[in-house]
């Protein structure tokens, strides 16, 4: 059952044994104080969950490939049947050890004893440096190593960032991860098809979350991957909204941007619909436009394509008709060419089209040419598509009542998103089970 995030730890051993060799600490998650003695429901740090399938906090994974020795070690909590009855199951150091693969584990108080007696000889040690509480933690540990070792004995360990390589690992999803986003996905998809059913007039923007929220977790989902957007009318316009506390007036658009979070991989799904199920007519002239332009972006994805090409089709499409609708101005702006080196297009698009999918909504991975280790280059050329990887599509358009602006698309907001695996030959996507036509939405919302 683990054997994949096995074969994760085998491939990041190989590649610190060819930067020299050294030891990893991979923590995961802390538990966080919600108020008082309340805690935030546990989620795991992604990275730790991608190369050990363990979720329990107070963990921490350790990698030690130096002196022709590759050990993957776990830390985690002991096995104590008392606090059994209080928080639940543990698999304790040894049940751990055999079901998930590992070479050995120890309690997780063993860690800081350990750990700093291994450093002593190790060459390097690879850590994401940048982890908040643990970082302080790491670092003392740095102190007393060097300051047993000594300078007369030898150098103490250099730091290696082992962040990109975790991440360029983590960018091409395997056929395991692939099923769970598609499970994913179907998931969430379901989610919008129920919400533009039960929509209507006069509702709270939170009850139709409250439909996504029903939907995702009696389909197993563990939680929503992200704080759901259902933003009504103008609050469409507003990218980031979350208050989902205002009413549904006839005549609004209802966005929804919502993915539930299944197997530990999010989903991400924008939908755009008329809360009454019938788009008048300057809602159905954008909607077109930014569909247009999702189908663009899409028509730009596959293996060896730059990853930017998809954002720039998107971008010529949307401002080609925010000219024709009279949103922009030619007197002022000028031809479509104009408009794209000025971006006075960003007055009403004003995002990227996309990002990376995977165990995080937006995913680690670079968006240039990779590089390891530190480097910089800020010249480097955006990366080209690759088989296996995932990111969403997501063009929009947003209105917001503006002098010049034909007032009949004022207050209009939509984004189209969709989930997209690059495949060997093109694009499957993912979320293809969310209405997204003007013809299947208004069929939807009639039944």
């Amino acid at each position: 059952m683990y054997e994949c995030h096995a074969l994760r730890r085998t491939r990041l051993l190989a590649q610190m044994q060819a930067a020299g060799g050294g030891i990893a600490l991979i923590p995961t998650s802390l538990e966080s104080l919600r108020n008082n003695d309340a805690s935030y429901p546990y989620r795991h740090d992604s990275s730790f969950y991608y190369l050990t399938g363990f979720t329990e906090p107070e963990a921490a994974l350790v990698l030690v490939a130096h002196e022709e020795r590759l050990q993957s070690i776990l830390f985690c909590r002991e096995k104590i049947p008392e606090r059994e009855i209080w928080d639940g199951f543990r698999h304790g150091p040894d049940g751990a050890c055999s079901l998930f693969g590992f070479d050995q584990a120890f309690p997780i108080a063993a860690l800081k004893t350990l750990l700093p007696d291994w450093l002593a000889t190790a060459p390097s040690l690879f850590y994401a440096f940048g982890c908040a509480r643990p970082d302080a933690i790491v670092h003392r540990w740095l102190d007393t190593t060097c300051q047993a070792v000594g300078s007369a004995t030898r150098a103490s360990p250099r730091s290696i960032d082992i962040a990109p390589l975790i991440n360029e690992m983590r960018l091409i999803k395997d056929q395991s991860e692939i099923a769970l986003m598609q499970s994913a996905a179907d998931i969430s998809a379901a989610a919008h098809r129920r919400a533009m059913r039960a929509s209507k007039p006069g509702m709270f923007e939170y009850e139709i979350e409250a439909e996504l929220l029903y939907e995702f977790r009696k389909n197993g989902a563990q939680a929503p991957a992200y704080t759901s957007i259902v933003a009504a009318g103008a609050n469409g316009c507003v990218l980031h909204y979350d208050a989902n506390n205002a009413r549904c007036k006839d005549g609004d658009l209802v966005l929804i941007d919502a993915g539930c979070e299944f197997g530990s991989y999010a989903s991400d799904i924008s939908r755009t619909y008329p809360v009454n199920g019938r788009f008048s007519a300057p809602q159905r002239d954008l909607y077109e436009l930014v569909l247009a332009a999702h189908q663009a972006a899409l028509d730009a994805i596959a293996p060896g394509r730059p990853y930017l090409e998809s954002h720039e089709k998107a971008v010529r499409v949307l401002a080609a008709g925010m000219l024709e609708f009279g949103l922009l101005d030619r007197n002022m702006c000028g031809e479509l060419d104009d408009v794209i080196a000025s971006q006075a297009y960003r007055q009403f698009y004003m995002h990227g089209t996309g990002h990376w999918l995977g165990l995080d909504v937006h995913d680690v991975g670079q968006y240039r040419e990779p590089v390891l280790f530190g480097e910089k280059d800020p010249a480097r050329p955006h990366r080209k598509l690759e088989a296996g990887m995932v990111l969403t599509v997501e063009p929009g358009i947003y209105v917001r009542p503006t002098p010049g602006v034909p007032e009949k698309y004022w207050n209009i907001g939509i984004r189209i998103e969709d989930e997209v695996l690059v495949t060997a030959d093109g694009y499957h996507v993912l979320s293809h089970a969310a209405p997204k036509s003007i013809g299947e939405i208004e069929a939807l919302m009639a039944q």
